[in-house]
């Protein structure tokens, strides 16, 4: 007999699944968390969720928010459930669900009001994000761009935000005017540098309308940096039916993950944090040297596998890992042409670290999916592939894998599989990517011509020829033979 997940059942779910082992009624709000979707409700929350049931800390609990239709979704979704939410850890021999509840509410999306009211709110001293690697306004170069339409709006109506950068704005500009202190600012999100990278949003927007208020951000405000990873595949009915059948528990959207999760952050905060030490997360002074062996490593092993599969007709991550030609492809190019310029990471091997990801990604009960990895190339590629293009022709090395790489992007952007299947996109820039992608079949260079992706990258005339000749025996002879050629050292000319 299945049970709903609610407060009042945990009870019943507790025959199938461990269950918080606090009091959801002493939890006190401290952080509000911008983007409560699965990758967040899988690490950060789970962090603290094992923080309250070690019995500490239960004035950091979770207020989400959100700006965005499907924050709306969520959070009619958790709000029926009482905010829980069921977590199916999925390791190769092993599968075990978890019900957490570190979240008690989440705010009124695109409620301005009610979210820089909570954001002043003095028992609010980190606000965090989960917002995906497209949500930050920047460029190839990681550059903020205060232009863009939403942010030079917030820019113009600094009091009735619409954006995420604009409300913290905003809230902290609440504060300020109470005589309250300001709250820290923490990106979850994989993008290198992230707490820079969200600094310079902040700061960037409240410089729209009050220079002076930027600069006292700038100047007060703690923006840690942080590297995060968890495997955490998008929900389906599928999900949701086998906790009902394996579990018998209904949850409207819970949360699927691997065992393996990771959090390395700078410990700097504003105005306090919890002990998350206690847990598992790993304080750092510097957390560069974790971002760029975790960015360029699995995330660019991700993007890199991503359009070959895709063309190859291969829907699920573990049967691309499966696949040899696959396989044999991501670990020359990563030996190649990524780890070598991966700097040292402290008491961390490089290649067992990729060894550890090899086995992560052959876990067929995480089920995740090729398109979730190709989806957003756009914001992806900048930040996951082409910095170390850019590396490695700056060190005068050859890029023959990584200009294959973007030129399996372009190939995929043409449209259909090397069967002929049609390809679903989800991309913010998948019109101009198409257009520019069926120019390239017979002129490479037209898929260059994006300054906002490509950046320096396309500059390099070996990366041009690299590109121009990967695409060109792409469209004559299909992916398996050209990953073939890359593998037996016949593709540079």
């Amino acid at each position: 007999m299945t049970c709903k997940l609610s407060l009042a059942t945990l009870s019943d779910v507790a025959r199938t699944a461990a269950i918080p082992g606090y009091d959801r009624a002493s939890l006190k709000a401290g952080i509000v968390h911008f983007g409560v979707g699965n990758f967040h409700r899988a690490h950060q929350a789970i962090y603290l969720d094992d923080l309250f049931n070690a019995g500490t800390d239960h004035d950091w609990a979770i207020v989400g928010a959100g700006v965005l239709p499907s924050d709306a979704a969520m959070r009619e979704k958790l709000a029926a459930q009482d905010f829980l939410t069921t977590v199916v850890e999925q390791d190769n021999n092993k599968t075990a669900a978890r019900v957490t509840a570190p979240m008690i509410d989440i705010l009124p999306v695109g409620d301005a009001a009610a979210i820089i009211a909570r954001l002043a709110d003095p028992e609010i001293r980190i606000v965090s994000m989960t917002i995906t690697e497209g949500g930050y306004f920047i460029d190839a170069s990681g550059t903020f761009n205060p232009a863009h339409p939403a942010i030079a709006a917030d820019g113009e109506n600094p009091n009735a935000p619409k954006t995420v950068f604009g409300l913290i704005v905003a809230g902290l500009k609440a504060r300020k005017d109470k005589g309250i202190g300001p709250f820290t600012v923490m990106s979850c999100d994989n993008i290198p540098h992230n707490g820079i990278v969200t600094a310079n949003a902040v700061v960037g927007t409240a410089a729209l309308s009050d220079p002076a208020f930027a600069d006292w951000i700038r100047a007060n405000v703690a923006f840690p940096n942080g590297m995060v990873d968890r495997i955490t595949p998008a929900t389906s009915q599928r999900e949701i039916d086998f906790l009902r059948d394996n579990f018998q528990i209904e949850d409207s959207w819970p949360v699927y993950c691997e065992e393996f999760k990771q959090w390395v952050l700078e410990d700097k905060f504003t105005a306090g944090r919890p002990a998350l030490e206690k847990v598992g997360v790993t304080f750092v002074a510097d957390v560069t040297p974790y971002e760029h062996m975790k960015i360029r490593i699995l995330n660019g092993g991700h993007a890199a596998i991503a359009y070959p599969a895709a063309l190859m007709d291969i829907h699920f991550v573990h049967d691309s890992m499966e696949d040899p030609l696959i396989r044999a492809f991501l670990a020359k190019l990563e030996k190649d042409e990524i780890i070598p310029i991966v700097p040292p990471v402290p008491n961390t091997s490089l290649t067992d670290y990729f060894a550890l990801i090899e086995h992560r990604l052959l876990n067929p009960k995480i089920a995740d999916t090729i398109p979730r990895l190709a989806q957003d190339g756009s914001n992806r590629q900048p930040k996951f592939i082409l910095p170390s293009t850019l590396d490695n022709l700056g060190q005068g090395r050859d890029v023959v894998g990584l200009a294959l790489v973007s030129a399996l992007w372009c190939r995929y952007f043409a449209g259909k599989t090397d069967s002929g299947k049609d390809i679903v996109f989800n991309d913010a820039s998948a019109e101009r990517l198409h257009a520019a992608a069926l120019k390239a079949k017979d002129d490479p260079s037209a898929f260059l011509v994006f300054d906002d992706i490509f950046g320096e990258v396309a500059k390099s005339e070996l990366f041009r020829k690299r590109f121009a000749h990967a695409l060109k025996t792409l469209w004559e002879k299909g992916t398996r033979e050209t990953l073939q050629l890359y593998l037996d050292g016949k593709l540079a000319v």
